[in-house]
């Protein structure tokens, strides 16, 4: 690393203009082809996907989005001619619209049901053609609303017309602010607090570009940029501070700037690169999971952490050779010029260093109580529920949160999330045993509507629509949709050629909650094995990456807990503006396992590198222990709180699933520093003594030999009663 150091300190200039150039050069290409993000979150091999399959063979109209149009009148009721004449001319235009399949008008005798009881709200469903283009469902929206007035209000919802709520810049800005505040805060110098925020934006800004180009060529989710932003600004600025906070302890000791960027990249830059290789390596194991929207949300993201390990290892260190020793507070510069050294002691009087101490007289006292405490936040994890939030989780501006209450005051709430049962029925014994089916369903509990769709001559399809009782995103609409299909449609299915599959978006979310939940633990035990083996290699010991990886897990446990008592419980949900309780975004957990377990491996990492390297020169593990997390205590908690700052800022950003993300990653963050890291590590390691470096002497030979802190010397063990010396932390 020193080398690429002395090459970007020589040429800073040249590193600095690299990178605008390379900014503005992916921002031009993006400006002419633009990006083409999708959501296509459904599972292949599920029950939903075969019936979407099916009626896209042979019934194309219900195959296609859909979306309804929802109206309700103040002071009358919707057959008055004042309601009636302008949304049956609408309904009308919009059925001539290109792009549109079929419009079930409630101003019909088919469509009598899609009037209220009260008869003050009604609907009309719009179904489009296949692949129809977003410039032709906006066409539509501006038909359907076109007669909105102050006693007539029109809203949309349904797959078609579901609008994503925007990202809110202000959410970036303020996370960004914070974090000037807490650096210039401890550092007391303004540079120290500005360099790795800018750092961190030339990662993300250049990644997010990159992630732009790379829509055209993968899925990626148009949650994708949100999530890199919210990863690669909380990594980016911690990166970049671990680097100048060993830089600034090089030029307090006396060494010029150029050596002490080298020194610097060669140790703490040696630990970036490692560290971000963790958080690569966890990402990227979501691949093992095969489910293309999670693949590409993991490769944006591991694209946007690439590029934030990048920009501080060769923009951080031209951009510490321009600002020279202003890295210094004035009150540093003066003592330096006065050549007066600051050292740190090695437990000294400050507040790390008595904490050191404190956990090393009663490491059993403080690690059972960090381990209980942790335990007790995880628990929820046991309740956690997986699924896909509807509309009524969205804020009460929202066209699509509108209709659902329509609906569901007017209708109830399962109109929002009707199923549809494909029937492949190719005789007439079929057809007729699908009439049956039909009639047998609305006997079903939980059921408040079915209509079949009749089938018109030479289609082997039918289609069933049933309308629960429960709202979408309901325990109860769940276990409906498991009924009908263990249950209710074998039954009459028997005796006939008849084969039916319950689709629609709800059974769709259900079925794609199901199979990651079911990939869940796998996931968890590939990841904690990735992450056992990198830290084996890194510090040649067994029990300290086994003890990192069962730490990382109860972290993961904790981030669980959060999301589950917010948004699945709903404390404090309505307050965050978060919207109701409901069950968990789907993959939302399989993403956090991956950015956490990577995230507690970096903190495991600066940790216990610095521990290594006093090991190293000492032999004494109390010692290095205490050292270790004296040392990087403080750099921690600031990183740790810049990451909470920078994660909470993105809960107040307005999209739900992003504010899980924010919620479960800030709270992890900061009880994995100040708990995991400050506490049970260096307790459990107090604990084990020199069995925290011992390595099979076999395995120590066949492994790879990776140094996070550069090249140390090791020293010799002294020799136990018959035993031989030992080199320290190789086995031999």
């Amino acid at each position: 690393m020193s080398p690429l150091a002395r090459w970007c300190h020589r040429h800073r200039l040249t590193v600095v203009l690299a990178w605008v150039g390379l900014l503005i050069g992916l921002g031009a290409a993006v400006g002419m082809v633009g990006s083409d993000f999708g959501n296509s979150p459904t599972s292949q091999n599920t029950d939903s996907a075969r019936a979407t399959a099916l009626l896209q063979k042979g019934a194309s109209s219900a195959a296609g989005k859909s979306g309804r149009v929802v109206w309700q009148v103040k002071g009358g009721k919707v057959t008055d001619s004042a309601a009636e004449q302008p949304m049956a001319d609408a309904v009308r235009k919009i059925g001539a619209a290109p792009g549109v399949a079929s419009v079930s008008s409630p101003f019909t005798a088919a469509g009598a049901r899609q009037i209220s009881r009260d008869g003050t709200t009604a609907y009309a469903t719009v179904s489009f053609e296949q692949g129809v283009s977003d410039a032709r469902i906006a066409r539509v929206k501006q038909l359907a609303t076109a007669p909105e007035s102050a006693t007539l209000h029109i809203a949309l919802n349904g797959q078609a017309f579901t609008v994503n709520p925007e990202p809110n810049a202000v959410a970036d800005a303020m996370g960004i602010a914070l974090a000037f505040v807490v650096l210039l805060f401890v550092f007391r110098a303004v540079w120290v607090a500005a360099l790795p925020i800018i750092t961190a934006i030339a990662g993300v800004g250049t990644s997010a570009v990159t992630v732009m180009l790379l829509s055209h060529v993968i899925t990626l989710s148009d949650t994708t940029l949100t999530l890199g932003s919210l990863i690669g600004l909380g990594v980016g600025i911690d990166y970049a501070l671990f680097i100048v906070n060993r830089h600034r302890s090089h030029l307090m000791a006396g060494m010029g700037v150029g050596e002490s960027i080298a020194k610097s990249l060669n140790t703490s830059g040696r630990a970036v690169v490692f560290a971000g290789l963790t958080v690569v390596v966890a990402l990227l194991g979501m691949l093992t999971l095969n489910v293309g929207i999670i693949n590409g949300m993991a490769i944006g993201a591991a694209v946007t952490v690439i590029l934030t390990v990048l920009a501080a290892i060769t923009l951080l260190p031209a951009l510490l050779g321009l600002i020279g020793p202003r890295v210094l507070n004035r009150r540093q510069r003066r003592a330096l010029a006065g050549r007066r050294t600051q050292v740190v002691p090695e437990a000294g009087p400050s507040p790390w260093g008595r904490w050191a101490e404190r956990v090393q007289t009663r490491p059993k006292t403080f690690g059972v109580v960090a381990l209980v405490v942790l335990a007790v936040l995880a628990l929820p994890t046991l309740t956690l529920r997986l699924g896909a939030s509807d509309d009524g989780n969205l804020p009460t501006t929202s066209t699509n949160r509108q209709a659902y209450d329509m609906i569901a005051k007017g209708f109830g709430p399962g109109f929002n999330g009707p199923l549809v049962l494909a029937a492949e029925a190719p005789t007439a014994a079929d057809q007729a045993a699908e009439a049956r089916l039909a009639r047998a369903i609305e006997q079903v509990d939980g059921v408040a509507d079915v209509s079949a769709v009749p089938m018109q001559k030479g289609q082997d399809v039918g289609v069933i629509s049933v309308v629960p009782t429960t709202s979408p995103q309901s325990a109860e609409t769940s276990d409906l949709i498991d009924h009908l299909r263990s249950d209710v449609i074998p039954a009459a299915e028997q005796g006939t050629s008849m084969k039916v599959y319950v689709g629609g978006p709800t059974a769709g979310n259900d079925d794609f909650a199901s199979v990651l939940m079911g990939k869940l633990p796998l996931f968890v035990l590939v990841i904690a094995a990735l992450g056992f083996l990198l830290l084996t290699v890194a510090f040649r010991s067994l029990l300290i990456p086994a003890v990192g990886a069962l730490l990382n897990v109860l972290s993961i446990g904790v981030a669980f807990g959060a999301i589950v008592v917010v948004f699945q419980y709903g404390f404090g949900a309505s307050l965050l503006g978060l919207g109701a309780a409901g069950p968990i975004e789907s993959f939302v957990p399989i993403l956090v396992v991956g950015i956490m377990f990577g995230l507690s491996m970096d903190y495991q990492v600066f940790l216990v590198s610095r521990m290594r390297e006093e090991w190293a020169h000492t032999g004494d593990n109390q010692r290095a222990v205490r050292v270790g997390q004296t040392e990087t205590g403080k750099v921690i908690a600031v990183a740790a709180t810049i990451m909470v700052c920078v994660f909470g800022s993105f809960v107040f950003g307005g999209m739900r699933v992003i504010s899980e993300f924010g919620v479960s990653l800030a709270v992890a963050v900061a009880l994995d520093a100040l708990l995991v890291r400050m506490v049970l590590v260096p307790a459990l390691m107090h604990l084990c003594g020199r069995a925290n470096w011992w390595l099979p002497r076999s395995l120590d030979r066949a492994l790879p030999r990776v140094s996070v802190e550069g090249p140390v010397e090791e020293p010799a063990r002294r020799a136990g009663p018959g035993r031989e010396p030992e080199t320290a932390g190789t086995g031999r």
